[in-house]
């Protein structure tokens, strides 16, 4: 890195392009150059980590730089003070909960975005529905994900819910039929009680329904990806941002996903168009938000 004149940030990837900052005053908070002060000085609080109005301000940096750490907390295994430590390494100082707003501002139009693009697609992989749940902690009660995916690994949908019953399986029902925008021909479920009934309202009597441990074990494993991801996580504090979290860590999951078929055996160059292209697509529409 070469050196730059003061409130001046520079990095040498894409989404840390040179951005300038000085119209970012010291009054609000958000952001401290690291010209000016360092990130690492031990003589007492920062008042970039204070937690007034002024500091959570989403409009004093780039918005390919607010982007790329909304994309960074929904994709890989960071907590909100590792971004914040992070961004403090590129000489921007942010507090945990600057990351926090803009991930609740961001993160339902990045969501319903993906989950237009998806509408009305896949007909030949989306005849058949694997459906299961997990469990989740929310203020220290079991919650249940649902959760739903093709017989090619592709997301169907995802929801939280308290009860794991009648009501929460037709409101999931409801919810993947809304967002694929297509009715299966067959939906295989673990088989509780719940769901035959919830198919055949929802989703029409014409449904097959099959229950099978065995067959679904291909969602036991995708379910995976949230648990893994919300391990390193001190757990959610309310059933909306778990709710918030969950379903568009499915939807930008999907979205980076390599294979396009099960089993497809994908070379490194295609492993690296695809994720570029994906996460372009995401960035994008943060960025336009």
């Amino acid at each position: 890195m070469t050196r730059t004149s003061p409130g001046t940030v520079r990095s040498d990837i894409p989404a840390f392009r040179a951005a300038s900052i000085s119209g970012c005053r010291r009054a609000s908070g958000s952001v401290v150059s690291s010209t000016t002060r360092s990130p690492f000085r031990s003589s007492g609080p920062s008042p970039a980590f204070t937690r007034s109005k002024t500091e959570r301000c989403v409009s004093c940096l780039p918005s390919d730089i607010i982007a790329f750490v909304v994309f960074c907390r929904l994709r890989y295994r960071l907590t909100l003070r590792d971004l914040s430590e992070i961004m403090a390494l590129r000489g921007i100082e942010i507090s945990h909960e600057t990351v926090r707003d803009w991930e609740v501002k961001l993160l339902p139009i990045m969501g319903d975005a993906l989950r237009k693009r998806r509408h009305g697609t896949g007909r030949a992989a989306g005849v058949s529905w694997y459906v299961d749940e997990t469990y989740l902690k929310v203020r220290g009660r079991w919650c249940y994900l649902y959760r739903a995916i093709d017989r090619d690994g592709n997301l169907i949908d995802a929801m939280l819910s308290e009860h794991r019953d009648m009501q929460a399986a037709k409101a999931f029902f409801r919810s993947a039929r809304a967002t694929m925008g297509i009715r299966p021909d067959l939906v295989m479920t673990d088989g509780h009680g719940s769901y035959p009934r919830a198919i055949r309202i929802v989703l029409g009597k014409t449904v097959q329904h099959r229950t099978s441990v065995y067959l679904n074990n291909r969602l036991e494993q995708d379910h995976r990806g949230i648990k893994g991801r919300i391990r390193c996580m001190r757990g959610f504090k309310s059933h909306e941002a778990a709710d918030r979290f969950c379903r568009e860590h499915g939807e930008l999951r999907n979205l980076v996903r390599l294979r396009r078929r099960h089993n497809q055996i994908v070379s490194a160059s295609l492993r690296r168009a695809r994720f570029a292209k994906a996460t372009s697509i995401a960035l994008n529409i943060m960025q336009n938000a």
